[in-house]
Order: C-alpha cells, then sequence, then structure tokens
C-alpha cells in the first residue's frame, strides 16, 4: 500500500513538472520558433532596417513583463486557474493580429499583446509551484520544470524552418495556436487549482499597492530580482541577435536550427544538474558559483577577440556553451530565491518580480542588441556588464545577511 501511494505521489509530481513546464513552453515556442522567419517576416512587413527585426523578440518580453501586473493580483483572489484561460484567450487574439500584419507597428503592437496574454501562464505557473513547495526544494522542482521547457528551445528553430521551408511564416503562428489549445485542455483537465479559497485575497483596490509595499520591504526579494533582470537581459540579447549572428554573419542559414538546439541543450544539462546540485550545496552558492564564471567567461572572450573580427565558429560557439552553462544554473535558483520571502502573496510576488526583471531585460537587450551588426563582440561586452553589476548586488545582498545574522546574536 505504502509503495502505491508513492508511486502515485511521484507520477502526480511528474506530470505536475510537465504541465507547469508545458504552460512555460508556449512562451518559448512564440519566441523561437519565430527565430528563422525573422528576415522574411521583415521583407513582409516592409522592415527597412535589418536590426528593427530584432524588436519582433524583444517587444514580446514587453508584454511578458507587462501582463503579470494584472494577472498577478487577480489570481490571488480568484484563484490561479481562471487567469490562465484568461491568458490563452488574449494570446490567440493577439496571434491573429500577427497573422494579418502588414507593417512593422502592427506586428509589434500583436507581439506586445501575445506577451501579454503568455504571461499569464508564465506567472500563474510560477505562482503554482510556489502554492505547493518551498525553500531549496522549490529551487528542485522549478529546475526541472526549466529541463522539460528548455525542450522547446531545442526544437522550436528546426520546426519554425520546417514550417518555412513547405509553408509560409504565417504557419508559424498557426502552430503556436494549435499547441496553446492543447496545452490548455490538459491544465483544464488534469491540474486542480492550488489557491484553496482560505488562502484566497479578497480583491480591493489596495491589494496591488499593499502587495508592492510588501514586497519593497523584502531587502532580498528585490536584490534577486535585481540580478534576475541582468541575467535575463543578458539571455534576451542573444535570442535578439542569434539569428542575425549566425544566418548573417556566419553564413549558415542551414545549420541555425541546429547551433540554436546545441546552445538551449547546455542551458539545459546545467538545468538539470542543479536539480540535484541545489540540494547540496543550496541556492545561494549555486548562483554565486554561477554568476563569477559568467563574468570569467565574458572576460577571457573579449581580451581574446577585442581587436580582431569574429573566431571560427567553432570557438563562438565553446563561449556561448559555456556562458550559458552557467546561465542554467542561475533561472530556477534567483526565481526561487526571490520568491522564498513572499510565498504569502505568490501571485502578486510572481507578477512583480517578473515585472521587474523583464521590465530592465527589455532595454538591456535593444540597446546592447543595436551594436551587434557585424561581429559577435558586443554581445560578450553586455554579458560582462550585466554580470558585473549582478556580481555587485549579490556581494550587497550576502554582507546584508551577515550583518543582520550578526545582530540577531548580538540581541540573543
Amino acid at each position: 500500500m505504502y509503495i502505491c501511494k508513492m508511486l502515485k505521489k511521484n507520477s502526480s509530481q511528474l506530470e505536475f513538472i510537465a504541465l507547469m513546464a508545458s504552460l512555460m513552453s508556449v512562451v518559448a515556442l512564440a519566441i523561437d520558433a519565430l527565430l528563422p522567419a525573422l528576415d522574411l517576416i521583415g521583407i513582409s512587413i516592409g522592415t527597412e532596417n535589418i536590426v528593427d527585426n530584432q524588436l519582433l523578440i524583444t517587444m514580446i518580453f514587453l508584454g511578458l513583463g507587462l501582463g503579470p501586473l494584472f494577472f498577478g493580483p487577480i489570481s490571488d483572489s480568484l484563484g490561479r486557474k481562471p487567469i490562465v484561460f484568461m491568458g490563452f484567450g488574449i494570446f490567440i487574439l493577439a496571434s491573429f493580429i500577427c497573422v494579418y500584419s502588414e507593417s512593422l507597428e502592427m506586428m509589434v503592437a500583436g507581439r506586445i499583446l501575445q506577451g501579454i496574454g503568455l504571461s499569464a501562464p508564465r506567472t500563474i505557473s510560477i505562482a503554482m509551484v510556489r502554492d505547493t513547495f518551498n525553500g531549496d526544494y522549490m529551487a528542485r522542482i522549478m529546475s526541472f520544470i526549466t529541463v522539460v521547457f528548455l525542450l522547446i528551445p531545442i526544437i522550436a528553430p528546426a520546426m519554425g524552418k520546417f514550417v518555412l521551408d513547405h509553408y509560409n511564416w504565417q504557419a508559424i503562428f498557426y502552430i503556436q495556436l494549435i499547441f496553446s489549445l492543447i496545452v490548455s485542455f490538459w491544465f483544464w483537465k488534469r491540474q486542480p487549482e492550488t489557491l484553496l479559497k482560505e488562502q484566497r485575497l479578497k480583491f480591493t483596490s489596495h491589494i496591488f499597492i499593499d502587495g508592492v509595499k510588501e514586497i519593497l520591504k523584502a531587502k532580498r526579494t528585490i536584490g534577486f530580482t535585481v540580478i534576475s533582470g541582468f541575467v535575463t537581459g543578458s539571455f534576451m540579447v542573444y535570442l535578439s541577435t542569434a539569428q542575425q549572428i549566425f544566418q548573417i554573419q556566419y553564413d549558415l542559414k542551414e545549420q541555425f536550427p541546429y547551433i540554436f538546439a546545441g546552445i538551449a541543450i547546455a542551458i539545459g544539462t546545467a538545468t538539470f544538474l542543479n536539480g540535484t546540485l541545489v540540494i547540496k550545496f543550496g541556492m545561494e552558492k549555486m548562483v554565486t558559483a554561477s554568476l563569477v564564471a559568467f563574468f570569467g567567461i565574458s572576460l577571457i572572450y573579449i581580451i581574446l577577440f577585442s581587436s580582431s573580427a569574429n573566431p571560427e565558429i567553432g570557438v563562438l560557439l565553446t563561449f556561448l556553451g559555456l556562458q550559458f552553462f552557467a546561465i542554467g544554473f542561475l533561472f530556477g535558483n534567483l526565481r526561487a530565491l526571490a520568491m522564498e520571502p513572499i510565498g504569502h502573496i505568490a501571485g502578486i510576488g510572481a507578477a512583480i518580480t517578473g515585472f521587474i526583471s523583464t521590465i530592465m531585460a527589455v532595454p538591456i537587450s535593444t540597446i546592447i542588441g543595436r551594436f551587434v551588426s557585424n561581429t559577435a563582440l558586443p554581445l560578450f561586452i553586455g554579458f560582462l556588464f550585466c554580470s558585473f553589476l549582478a556580481l555587485l548586488i549579490l556581494i550587497y545582498l550576502k554582507v546584508s545577511k551577515n550583518k543582520a545574522q550578526l545582530s540577531l546574536k548580538d540581541s540573543i
């Protein structure tokens, strides 16, 4: 009987991980499947400057940052599940706007609205994890969710290229719609509500303001959220410029989906390892080691190639693989560290922390991405800048924590 209960519990937990990853995966599909089509979409909508095509990637993140400010607080009041369906409805509407776009402005508007819609399943999945788990075990679960989630970036560019070769760029949006409907149905049938009625907050005009005030008092939540913003910004620079670097600078249009998949595997491997290592070493040690590695790898690349053109493709891929292997240890741990002090307001907490990190990341990626035209060097300069600032904040948080512990000992 005990063995049967354990098997049922493990099976339920595996499905939970797969389902939460699927909710997040719609976001990855909406971004990564479009990468091989950026130049064709740009031609179709009359883009005059090739770097403007990066907006099709960065602007969806703007929506992903804005949407949670609405969906997060409401989910703390109405429950998690209704908000997911509301978000998917907005995403479907936005996808049709993108399909029928005839100008850059209309496409950008559609992508922002797509991001707003997808921010609901993305934010709510994190809130549901926090409703169910906490501490290092939450980081472990987030790591496994991220591993499953990263299957989409591995296959999405190849899928996008296949669709382009056989149909057109509009078909990519239709595939996104089909995938979102399948995930919605699975979520409706199999996922119970994680926020019990007695734990819900009464919806008032002050619910958001009160949540913001409480989060602003949580120094560690804000600190790790800002660090997450720098890391997310770094990753967004790569996402928005990868097509330009590999397809244009290196003329590897056919190989691009496989290169992108390889980088995603590096992140996935690190994230999978994190699920085991975080229990042994703890979240903070993992974050510290990863940020130091991220900074060091960036610095070495800049020293070696600051006065030359792009290195051979194998060299660039080695450095990018190492960079994103380091980043793979950061995503889940930073989210878990930021959410840990505010578990009682997980919906608002996921919304505000997600908003801060994403709104930081959008201008970071947009500004740095403008310089990635003839060489990949600005990408690594951006990595160095972001990791350096993140390390400074981490040091500040560690010093503050040590001072607080000393003060507590003195008072005892």
